[in-house]
């Protein structure tokens, strides 16, 4: 069964930095593109940033860029998330995923959550002022 658990959310004042992980069961999990996507409370889920499998490839939200990376380890099947110069608005459940499909070759193809098929229980992150 496919499980993807992330952890390392928390509390942190504004301007400060978080680093999320996500742990990816591999068993039944085909090596497709991995994403991080999060939603505040009242709003639609939203992509962050994604990585393809071969890990040349990322992409970002225009509202994080420049402050956070995506990477992943592949020899302990995890995706990161490292957050730095946190802000307010970046308060928000996140949650990691992995795609349905391979590859996924347009921008908006890869921020879609639709086609995301694989998703962790979230984790919540809080920035405040």
């Amino acid at each position: 069964q496919v499980q993807l658990v992330e952890s390392g959310g928390g509390l942190v004042q504004a301007g400060n930095s978080l680093r999320l992980s996500c742990a990816i069961s591999t068993r039944a999990l085909p090596p497709y593109t991995r994403g991080w996507f999060r939603q505040a409370p009242g709003k639609e889920r939203e992509f962050v940033a994604a990585i393809n499998w071969r890990g040349d490839r990322t992409l970002y939200a225009d509202s994080v860029k420049g402050r956070f990376s995506i990477s992943e380890d592949n020899t302990k099947n995890t995706v990161y998330l490292q957050m730095n110069s946190l802000k307010p608005e970046d308060t928000a459940v996140y949650y990691c995923a992995v795609a349905l499909v391979s590859p996924l070759v347009t921008n908006q193809d890869i921020m879609a959550v639709t086609n995301y098929g694989y998703w962790g229980q979230g984790t919540q992150v809080t920035v405040s002022s």
